[in-house]
């Protein structure tokens, strides 16, 4: 989860590796630090908190001028955000600098080894360990980059690795084991990150790095290896948005921002899907025809926000190809002995590309036989890389920690997976297809109309600023939408917030009830399901009759439920599998000014990271 930064070349390493921070920090923001090798020597300076803090440390503390260096920001794992705990981690001698993401299983008995051998430790990290490590490979006789081979071997868990030495004044080592890592490649200068979007600005022609590999970069040159030394072949490719793609252009905060673009990703997530005929071709599937006919069961797995798209897709998904389809949280996947085979298609969701439950989730249904396709928004990242297919969404970056267009986006890339499958297994005529792909196609001008009403939005949100709980209500696809509405304010306006498929108020929830006591419901349209429609109505006036106040999230020309709403959000008309497209984004504006409204970090809220690359 923590972002990480390596430079050498022939600008300021110093001013690239800041640079890149700033744009890795909603990876981590616990603390942040930096190191460069200039004149035979490390310089280094770390801060607690935010990235700020680090910056006017080095205003106070300018450091020397140098071509290589090294920086990180934190999402803290062993050991509280203090100085001291903040990466880099120096040895002994203060020759090596080394920054890390990820968890080091067997820190312990490797720290208690080399206390033991007379090492004292000045931080209470598991990453520290690596860095006496390796200064006792190097004082041993080895190069830098030998010396991290030798190191890794000795590891376990999952890591990305980086580091300097004092002597090696024009070279940055990396490895990686189940955690991201991508090289800039450059004209007489090469980056490290942990994501494409720290170097953006310099370069957007990237290397893979594969599981098990190790990476040297100087100024010209690129080798990439295995943990024993074997050359590994490289994988380029190139990077299709640029660095004003993570700017916020004018907007207080990247989730505005991204907001406002979803219309824009959902018409890219859907750009080159349809041929001439009208039915979809998805070029990156990677899974032929035959291979999708003899699927018997569907296995949603995912985290977070992508759990919630997962739980969309299974309407889509069972409604066109009449199969079965399970949704899994990807951390209880693999513990519970699920039952798949070589008839299993899993798809596994993440933003990302680097969600470690997932991953480990990916790779267990894959051991069973089961054929993996991966919905991600990342190109290169490790889970499109393992999975026997994919579909990128091609939403551009998310910055922001709490998900949007990634949301919409991942969405509608399962539609079109469950529209193939049709389409492959014969369950959807033609025009069916045709049908519904003109209605996905009519999204992002829907998206776009519910963006231009959203101000009475923002003003119910400023105006419940002081409300203590609010509860959400769906039915059918509605009930995910409630989920992730729930899930929006949790994270970003740190209150209590649940949300309840609303046939089971009566079973428990409704207890929650009270007086004035905010209630959002996703009403469903009453054209494509009367009865949800009927029954949902009833769900308002139980909740409205115990003195909740009811918002009502309804499509236009719904006057069933108008005397029943105290605040009602209208939404374009969608048929009902799409609808959750339309009804999410007023719950976005709405957490968003929410948080906003009660004086909060929208961007990065506290504990979180964007990316969660630890189990």
């Amino acid at each position: 989860m923590c972002g990480i930064v390596g430079y050498a070349g022939h600008r300021s390493a110093l001013d690239v590796v800041v640079e890149g921070l700033r744009r890795l920090e909603y990876r981590g923001y616990d603390s942040a630090g930096v190191a460069v090798v200039a004149d035979g020597a490390l310089a280094s300076v770390k801060r607690a908190g935010k990235l700020v803090n680090l910056e006017k440390a080095l205003e106070e503390q300018p450091l020397p001028t140098s071509g290589t260096g090294l920086g990180h920001t934190r999402w803290a794992t062993h050991g509280s955000p203090t100085d001291r705990n903040a990466h880099p981690h120096l040895d002994e001698s203060g020759q090596v600098a080394v920054i890390h993401n990820g968890i080091i299983e067997n820190f312990a008995r490797l720290r208690a080894e080399l206390e033991e051998a007379g090492v004292r430790f000045t931080s209470e990290t598991d990453t520290e360990v690596v860095a006496h490590l390796l200064a006792a490979e190097v004082a041993a006789g080895s190069e830098l980059v030998e010396a991290m081979r030798a190191v890794c071997r000795r590891l376990d868990g999952a890591f990305t690795l980086l580091a300097v030495h004092a002597d090696a004044p024009e070279r940055v080592v990396a490895a990686r084991r189940n955690s991201p890592l991508v090289v800039g490649l450059g004209e007489g200068e090469n980056f490290l990150a942990s994501d494409v979007s720290a170097f953006i600005a310099h370069t957007r022609e990237a290397l893979e790095i594969g599981e098990g590999q190790v990476v040297e970069i100087t100024p010209d040159d690129v080798t990439l290896t295995d943990f024993y030394g074997a050359v590994v072949e490289e994988k380029r490719y190139h990077v299709d948005w640029d660095a004003s793609a993570a700017e916020k252009d004018g907007y207080d905060y990247f989730m505005l921002k991204e907001i406002a673009e979803q219309p824009k990703a959902v018409a890219n997530t859907l750009l080159g899907r349809v041929g001439n005929d009208g039915l979809l071709s998805l070029d990156e599937m990677r899974l032929s025809d035959d291979e999708l006919r003899e699927v018997d069961k569907v296995v949603v797995v995912a985290c977070g926000t992508a759990y919630h798209a997962g739980m969309v897709a299974k309407y889509a998904i069972e409604h066109w190809t009449r199969l079965p389809c399970e949704v899994e949280l990807a951390s209880e996947f693999r513990y519970r002995d699920p039952v798949v085979d070589r008839q299993t298609l899993v798809i596994a969701i993440s933003q990302s590309g680097e969600t470690m439950d997932t991953l480990m989730a990916l790779r267990y249904a894959r051991e069973q036989g089961a054929r993996v396709l991966a919905i991600c928004n990342t190109n290169g990242a490790t889970i499109p890389r393992e999975s026997d297919a994919v579909l990128y969404t091609h939403a551009g970056p998310e910055v922001a920690v709490a998900s949007t267009k990634a949301f919409l986006t991942q969405m509608i890339a399962c539609f079109l997976v469950g529209l193939y499958l049709g389409q492959v297994r014969g369950t959807k005529w033609g025009d069916e297809i045709r049908s519904v792909v003109r209605d996905l196609s009519d999204l992002p001008a829907k998206v776009d109309v519910v963006l231009e009403t959203m101000e009475p939005v923002r003003e119910l949100a400023r105006n419940l600023a002081s409300a203590t709980s609010v509860l959400f209500l769906g039915r059918h696809v509605g009930y995910p939408v409630a989920l992730e509405g729930a899930l929006k304010l949790k994270e970003l306006a740190y209150m209590h917030a649940e949300g309840f498929a609303a046939g089971e108020l009566k079973h428990g929830p409704i207890a929650l009830v009270e007086e004035n006591v905010p209630i959002i419901v996703v009403v469903p349209s009453p054209k494509g399901r009367s009865v949800l429609h009927d029954k949902i109505v009833s769900n308002i006036q139980e909740v409205r009759a115990r003195g909740a106040r009811t918002i009502v999230v309804a499509e236009e020309g719904d006057e069933d439920v108008v005397p029943y709403a105290d605040h009602l959000i209208r939404v374009p008309e969608c048929p009902v599998l799409l609808q959750p497209v339309v009804s999410t984004v007023p719950l976005q504006v709405f957490a968003c000014e929410m948080a906003s409204a009660r004086g909060f970090d929208v961007d990065q809220p506290r504990n979180l990271a964007k990316s969660v690359t630890v189990e």
